[in-house]
């Protein structure tokens, strides 16, 4: 079988690149691709990685543009849409980043006919949950009982977006859906969680830590997820002991397993 042809857009940000490098350790299974704004890459990768992509599997390019992004997709198996404005930067980036640059992703994947995209959502569209009990308690660290019986937030429970750049993510989702039910698409998201350029948890978030390690794998599980799997949204969240949300169904839908936690 011929490898995949797998685009990464984002390639040269901080959860894009450490993705390229885990999938780059099976060159017999993907052929890696990358779009990304310049080849310069993200200050909040604090290690010496590089991305080693020949120039003809490049793609320069601002998301906002659909015919670069019509170039840089034509070909490909699948899509993992990682580019985005992460910080929220005003209304305007996050217009042209999240929510023109994913419809014009899912688009222009659409008319190449791409079967798989796999979209960056965020752990901030559930922050809400968080004001509650006994979630507030337990991200506080002042209810270790609650452990035992907690019911974990799930992609199914309503989202609670909290700032316009979570609120981008949930229209994101919202369209990954719409794709995936009116064409031959799969469309799976991944809130990601807080994945640091130290690869540790700090500030005392390690409810919501998640390893570079286990985003890629996640990542790679939704690439080789079987083709019925149409449509989901997962947790992109290390197994850390305070964690809130759940992650069985991404490892019953596409067989995800976290190796790390942030109490390590």
């Amino acid at each position: 079988m011929s490898p995949k042809k797998v685009l990464i857009t984002g390639v040269s940000g901080l959860v894009g690149s450490a993705a390229y490098l885990y999938l780059s350790q099976w060159p017999d299974r993907y052929t890696l691709y990358g779009l990304g704004r310049r080849r310069t890459l993200s200050e909040r990768i604090l290690d010496q990685r590089t991305i080693d992509l020949p120039e003809e599997r490049f793609s320069v390019c601002d998301i906002a543009d659909i015919e670069g992004v019509r170039r840089a997709v034509a070909g490909m198996d699948a899509v993992v849409h990682m580019a985005a404005d992460p910080a929220g930067r005003g209304w305007e980036s996050l217009r042209d980043n999240n929510l023109i640059g994913a419809y014009n992703t899912y688009e222009a994947c659409r008319e190449a006919g791409v079967s798989r995209v796999i979209s960056a959502s965020t752990i901030q569209v559930s922050h809400g949950d968080t004001e509650e009990e006994p979630y507030r308690s337990l991200v506080e660290g002042v209810a270790d009982s609650v452990f035992e019986d907690l019911v974990k937030v799930s992609p199914a429970t309503p989202a609670q977006p909290r700032n316009l750049y979570a609120a981008s993510k949930v229209w994101g989702e919202s369209l990954a859906r719409v794709y995936a039910h009116s064409y031959d698409m799969s469309c799976l998201c991944i809130r990601i969680g807080w994945v640091t350029g130290e690869d540790q948890a700090r500030n005392g978030r390690g409810d919501i830590w998640c390893s570079q390690r286990d985003i890629a794998e996640l990542i790679k599980c939704c690439i080789d997820a079987d083709d019925d799997v149409r449509f989901d949204i997962f947790y992109g969240m290390s197994d850390n002991r305070r964690r809130w949300v759940d992650i069985e169904n991404a490892r019953q839908r596409v067989g995800y397993i976290a190796q790390d936690r942030a109490e390590d």
